[in-house]
C-alpha cells in the first residue's frame, strides 16, 4: 500500500483505496511549479496502479495557460481546474501537493523541493527524467551534467527496450515487481524505481522479461520507454 509522508506532521499516511483528489498548488509558472505538477502526476499514477480512482486538480494563482502547456510537454496528464472543483465528492480523501512553504488547505500534504536552473530547449523526456531522478523532498539543479546524464540514460533505455521487444515476451519476475512497488509505495521513491531498472538492465534476465519490467515501470514513470518499438533495423 502506498504510504505518503505528510509534510505537516512528518508521519507516514497510508493512501486509502477510495476515491482520491490530488490537488496541485502553485503560485505561477516556473521550474519548481512544473516539478510540483510532475510529482502530482506521479502520485496519481501510483494510486491508479494500486486501483484507486483519482481526480487531479490544479490550483494556481496565475499563468494557468503556461502551466498547462509546460506540464503537457513533460507528459503530465491534464488537471481539472481547482477553482471549479467545489467541495468535492463526499468521503473522498484529499492529498495536496505544493512547493516547500507554499500555502494549502488543511489535509495531507506532499512537499516538493525547489528546482534551480532553467534549461532552454531541453527535450521534455530528458527534463522529466532529470526531475524524477531525485526524491521529491530534495532540491534539483538542472545543470548541463544532470541533463546530459538523463539524456544518455533515456536514449539507452529506449533503444534497449526496442531491442528486447524483438524477443519472446516473459512476465515481470515477481521479486522485481515487488521491488518496484516497494520503492514507489515508500513516499514515491522514484529514484528507487530507477535503481531497480538499472539492475534489471545489467542482469541476465531474459530479454522479454526485461522488456515487460520496463513497460510496467513506465506506467509510473511516464517516460515513453516503448516509444522506439519497431524502429530498429
Amino acid at each position: 500500500m502506498l504510504h505518503i509522508i505528510d509534510a505537516r506532521t512528518g508521519a507516514p499516511v497510508p493512501a486509502r483505496r477510495g476515491p482520491t483528489r490530488v490537488e496541485a498548488h502553485v503560485p505561477g509558472y516556473d521550474g519548481t511549479a512544473l516539478r510540483v505538477l510532475l510529482v502530482a502526476d506521479v502520485l496519481a499514477r501510483a494510486l491508479e496502479i494500486g486501483g484507486t480512482p483519482v481526480w487531479s486538480l490544479l490550483s494556481a494563482e496565475r499563468d494557468r495557460a503556461e502551466l498547462r502547456a509546460g506540464a503537457a510537454a513533460l507528459g503530465v496528464r491534464p488537471f481539472e481546474d481547482g477553482r471549479d472543483s467545489g467541495p468535492g465528492t463526499g468521503g473522498s480523501q484529499v492529498v495536496h501537493v505544493a512547493g516547500e512553504g507554499g500555502a494549502t488547505p488543511d489535509g495531507v500534504r506532499v512537499a516538493v523541493a525547489p528546482v534551480t536552473g532553467a534549461p532552454e530547449g531541453a527535450d521534455p523526456g530528458v527534463l522529466r527524467l532529470a526531475l524524477l531522478s531525485s526524491r521529491h523532498g530534495l532540491p534539483v539543479r538542472l545543470d548541463a551534467a544532470a541533463l546530459s546524464e538523463a539524456d544518455d540514460t533515456l536514449v539507452r533505455w529506449r533503444r534497449a527496450v526496442a531491442a528486447w521487444a524483438r524477443e519472446p515476451s516473459k512476465p515481470v519476475p515477481e521479486d522485481v515487481r515487488g521491488e518496484l512497488r516497494t520503492a514507489w509505495e515508500d513516499d514515491l521513491d522514484v529514484p528507487g524505481v530507477l535503481r531497480v531498472l538499472r539492475r534489471v538492465e545489467a542482469s541476465d534476465l531474459p530479454a522479454g522479461a526485461r522488456f515487460e519490467t520496463y513497460a510496467y515501470a513506465d506506467r509510473l514513470l511516464g517516460l515513453e520507454l516503448t516509444r522506439d518499438l519497431g524502429t530498429l533495423a
